[in-house]
């Protein structure tokens, strides 16, 4: 009895992204065989949840939107991944986040309006066609920032109530990350002089979340953009501030290693283990990753991320496939 209970202690991850458009990480060509084998690897460690990171970035679209195709000269897919994640996620149980569309320009140019515009036709479109599936449990408001970055509170406002209204309500999630020592982007140098630190991270993010109270249900923030022995304290600042505005904490426990110059490699697991300690130590509700089947899948192209896998099977004593 003792060590299950211990086990229920331990952080466990139990979502994901997908990441199909794979805008800065190898596309792994894979079809429906593929990631049925690895939607059975994901549910045997335990993850219920599956995120699409974004619909479409650019050209690049994962189905096939006749409003991007026209409207943003999208290229047409030839596989609805939309419907073959929908169709996967119901065979293993798992709650489907729907991922946004992102221009790759307009709210990166602070358009931010224009980028509404966008999302709001895709949300439209998307519920039409897929809004009766069973999986379908939420939305990714893909808009990632660290700051008070003009617009973003208008537009995490904006969409989130927008698609709450249209799909009766249902959950909306954003996964911001911590403007610290670590760049968004590791280049030759891999730690930056110019982070904000925690106090000006709680101020800016005390504001952001409560123009956006309502509107967005679940913060997940990126954790690895601070040092190590940081991380806690500002997973339990994160986690203060959603407690103040009714939102639920999650932690979006990366998978990749930012500690080199290469983008990107699965991360070390002892880094990993760190990371789950000290958003357990938080008090955070859930660990989603990104992503697992690049950096912690068996299935993955790189062989590191098997052993990732094995390792993470042998700390919370699962079997795995």
């Amino acid at each position: 009895m003792k060590k299950i209970d211990n086990q229920r202690k331990k952080m466990k991850i139990t979502g994901t992204f997908l990441d199909e458009i794979s805008h800065d990480i190898p596309h792994q060509n894979w079809g429906r065989e593929e990631w049925d084998r690895d939607f059975a690897a994901m549910k045997s460690i335990g993850i219920d949840t599956v995120i699409l990171i974004r619909c479409g970035h650019r050209r690049f679209i994962t189905y096939p939107s006749k409003f991007l195709m026209e409207h943003e000269g999208c290229y047409r897919p030839p596989v609805d991944l939309v419907d073959l994640f929908l169709e996967l996620a119901e065979k293993y149980g798992m709650t489907f986040y729907f991922g946004l569309y992102d221009s790759g320009k307009y709210w990166h140019n602070r358009e931010c309006e224009r980028e509404m515009e966008i999302s709001r036709a895709v949300a439209d479109e998307v519920w039409s066609l897929y809004g009766n599936r069973k999986a379908f449990g939420g939305w990714y408001l893909n808009f990632e920032v660290s700051r008070a970055f003009a617009g973003i509170t208008e537009l995490y406002a904006g969409m989130g109530r927008y698609v709450k209204q249209l799909s009766g309500n249902l959950p909306t999630m954003i996964s911001p990350y911590i403007d610290g020592i670590k760049p968004a982007v590791p280049g030759e140098e891999l730690y930056k002089e110019d982070s904000i630190g925690i106090v000006q991270h709680e101020k800016e993010w005390n504001e952001i979340l409560k123009g956006i109270q309502s509107a967005v249900d679940i913060v997940a923030f990126q954790d690895g953009h601070c040092d190590y022995h940081e991380l806690a304290d500002y997973l339990r600042v994160n986690k203060k501030l959603t407690d103040r505005y009714g939102m639920t904490s999650w932690t979006n426990c990366e998978s990749f290693d930012r500690d080199m110059p290469i983008h990107f490699l699965p991360i070390k697991w002892d880094k990993m283990l760190m990371k789950l300690e000290a958003a357990k130590a938080a008090g955070i509700e859930k660990a989603i990753t990104f992503e697992f089947s690049h950096f912690m899948s068996p299935n993955s192209c790189y062989r590191a991320a098997g052993h990732l896998f094995n390792r993470y099977c042998e700390h919370f004593n699962l079997t795995g496939r």
